[in-house]
């Protein structure tokens, strides 16, 4: 496939995919606690992608397991658990909005760690996206008050993905997705989310009751979809694009998360509308040169 074209339909795909995760997350936060939400999540995709590891144990360089381990903290790690913290606070509009600033942090972390340059056009449209983003939560039922706790939890989870992207696309960029994805959730973190699992009384707690595993069927459709195969998309996205185009599958979320909230009987206002279509005119703006390496 035509490598344009490529990026655009996993854009499309990871949007619908990462903007579902919203919804996952709450329906499994009614259920469990969010330290079980985030090594749940981690842990089902370690198990899932375990035969990708198996398989490729031998193909990655050594000498490059430690841009693996930060990649893997910082984008598969720690944010399943702040976001999962954040969400029992704030809305899953506010965090989707948070979340739509992921471009605006990689280009600051490839401009400061990786010498990474952006085009004026770039720029641009990531600006008139994120204002796109903005009316859409305006437009949403909003929260009384600013928590900012959670918000800064939010924003912390923003950075460290755009840490882990621009990470895989400067040093690990030459490794195949499949590879990347097993390594990253079984050799790195699987034992680190098994430990948390453990640490939060899940084993001892859990007595199979229908909710529980209610909840797990919802965790599990969140790891599975939103982590092991949204992961194995977004690598190869990373591969035949800039990590500023692969970030940009943040702008498009709010709108399927709006979506899910109109199927959920929430009306679609005026301005969620409008904001939608700032969000996708924005996103033409990115049909230009990648980012330099």
């Amino acid at each position: 496939m035509n490598p344009e074209k490529e990026k655009w339909i996993l854009l499309i795909v990871l949007t619908l995919i990462w903007g579902s995760s919203f919804i996952l997350i709450k329906k499994g936060l009614e259920h469990f606690d969010p330290y079980q939400v985030g090594a749940l999540r981690v842990l089902i995709a370690g198990v899932l992608l375990s035969p990708l590891a198996i398989i490729h144990r031998k193909k990655f360089p050594r000498k490059r397991i430690k841009w693996l381990v930060l990649a893997a903290f910082s984008g598969n790690f720690i944010p399943m658990f702040l976001f999962p913290i954040a969400e029992t606070q704030i809305s899953s509009s506010v965090a989707g909005i948070i979340n739509s600033m992921m471009p605006i942090f990689v280009i600051i972390v490839g401009g400061l760690f990786w010498k990474s340059a952006t085009t004026g056009r770039q720029i641009l449209g990531v600006s008139i996206s994120f204002s796109g983003a903005c009316l859409l939560m305006l437009g949403s039922q909003g929260e009384t008050g600013i928590k900012f706790f959670p918000i800064l939890l939010l924003l912390i989870a923003t950075f460290l993905y755009a840490i882990s992207m621009t990470t895989v696309k400067a040093k690990l960029n030459d490794i195949s997705s499949q590879v990347l994805s097993g390594f990253v959730f079984f050799y790195v973190l699987f034992l680190p989310s098994l430990l948390a699992l453990i640490s939060t009384g899940f084993f001892g707690e859990f007595k199979g009751t229908s909710s529980e595993f209610l909840g797990l069927g919802y965790v599990s459709l969140l790891s599975i979809f939103g982590t092991g195969l949204a992961m194995l998309l977004n690598y190869r996205l990373l591969k035949i694009s800039s990590p500023l185009f692969a970030s940009t599958v943040t702008l498009l979320m709010p709108i399927v998360a709006v979506l899910w909230g109109v199927l959920d009987g929430e009306r679609l206002t005026a301005i969620q509308f409008t904001g939608g279509l700032i969000i996708i005119g924005g996103l033409i703006f990115l049909r230009s040169k990648p980012i330099k390496q």
